[in-house]
């Protein structure tokens, strides 16, 4: 099969299309051959070996979340079968979908949704998962609270501004000006230019902040917006003291079907849609990279691998 191998860590030119053994059904496995792939902000990260994302062994195939066809059924698997349409994410730590097919647990997969395209389900599979982690699972936010969402334009705080507003409460968002009609489009209610406005404006009025930008700046000015026993939730770690008044949670964003379920009875209510999507080919991976790195992005970008 074609994939995009890493070649060791470093920059984009260490990103070769080139040719992968095909990937085997095992027991509880289905083999989906991939028609798209997303590009996450960590994809770049392990890369380029940043800490926690040092790889051991090369080459590697990126890539955590998918969408495509079922064209291998393992022993054990009885609730799908070969020619359905499928999008999931792999286990964590588990990467491999810069490529045409990848081995996955069938219990990590869903149906694709028919209003679906391929490029649309893959777009919506791993941060989809991570919102609903951090803002149903561990921020529990109601009707009535405020919320902020920091870097509001990207793929997962965009979905976390739909879910707060769908959940009833109060939506402050921060984004770059030439993003702040998008994000006012996923229905925020106030949005702060970040490169102009210091967020912490706003005063101590915000039940939860939704941090994916950290930072130690950010992280440190985030407790400021939060009333005593508010929760500052997080998937981009800053460094700097806690505040004591306050929760801080990293969500368990646990891969599989059920949140990819909850996803779906999202869209079907219309409380979320499909994020802006920049589409590039399997073999310009290492261009959507840098891309991705630039960080003010709408959205999400996505490899069409068929």
């Amino acid at each position: 099969m074609k994939a995009i191998l890493l070649n060791g860590h470093g920059g984009t030119e260490l990103m070769t299309y080139g040719e992968a053994p095909d990937p085997v059904a095992g027991a509880g496995e289905v083999v989906v051959d991939i028609h798209a792939a997303s590009i996450n902000g960590a994809d770049p990260k392990v890369r380029r070996g940043n800490g926690i994302y040092k790889l051991t062994k090369f080459p590697h195939i990126l890539g955590r979340d998918f969408s495509g066809l079922v064209s291998e059924v393992g022993p054990g698997v009885t609730d799908l079968k070969v020619g359905d349409a499928v999008f999931g994410v792999l286990a964590q730590g588990v990467e491999g979908t810069y490529a045409e097919k990848v081995a996955v647990q069938a219990d990590l997969v869903a149906l694709k949704p028919a209003s679906l395209s391929h490029a649309e389900a893959a777009a919506l599979g791993l941060i989809s998962i991570t919102a609903i982690a951090g803002i149903e699972t561990s921020a529990q936010l109601r009707a009535g609270q405020t919320i902020l969402v920091q870097g509001a334009a990207g793929g997962v705080a965009g979905f976390a501004v739909q879910l707060a507003k769908y959940l009833g409460a109060t939506v402050i968002a921060t984004a770059s000006a030439g993003n702040h009609d998008y994000v006012r489009g996923l229905g925020a209610d106030k949005v702060i230019d970040y490169n102009k406005e210091d967020f912490t404006a706003i005063g101590p009025i915000c039940d939860v902040v939704y941090d994916t930008v950290g930072g130690a700046d950010v992280r440190a000015r985030s407790y400021k917006v939060l009333k005593p026993g508010g929760k500052l939730v997080w998937i981009s770690p800053g460094e700097g003291p806690q505040r004591p008044d306050v929760e801080t949670i990293k969500p368990d964003a646990k891969r599989g079907r059920a949140p990819l379920e909850r996803m779906k009875e999202l869209l079907a209510a219309g409380a979320v849609k499909v994020p802006t999507i920049v589409e590039y080919k399997l073999a310009d991976a290492a261009e959507a990279h840098r891309v991705s790195e630039g960080r003010h992005l709408q959205g999400k970008l996505v490899l069409v691998v068929r």
